[in-house]
């Protein structure tokens, strides 16, 4: 069994710490879409990994980029909207994501994915 992470420091922007702390008790890689609110930005895809391994941030991903004061990767909306083949462009950011994600923690890869099923 995996150790528990240590403690998420919260400071989450419109986040309570006590929901924060709960959220991260474990491993855990997130990818999602931000609309903006709390921290004003444009939209954007977004993807981590908490806790963050060691060099992720420099990893090499499809399209976005790690954006600092997020502490994530990020694509902009636009540029996803402007792509010849969204739905292409998005899938790569994300699965790229997570592979640097999964591979940087030497998470049991074969242990936790599975194919997709249809609908």
């Amino acid at each position: 069994m995996l150790s528990a992470p240590p403690s998420h420091p919260g400071g989450v922007p419109g986040l309570p710490d006590r929901i924060t702390r709960e959220a991260y008790s474990a491993e855990v890689s997130s990818a999602g879409f931000w609309a903006g609110g709390v921290t004003a930005a444009e939209p954007f895809f977004y993807s981590y990994i908490y806790p963050q391994p060691d060099g992720f941030p420099e990893s090499k991903v499809a399209h976005g980029k790690f954006d600092e004061t997020f502490g994530e990767f990020v694509l902009a909306y636009a540029q996803v909207r402007a792509a010849d083949d969204p739905d292409a462009m998005l899938l790569e950011f994300f699965q790229s994501t997570y592979d640097a994600a999964a591979d940087l923690a030497k998470w049991d890869r074969a242990a936790l994915e599975r194919e997709p099923v249809a609908p």
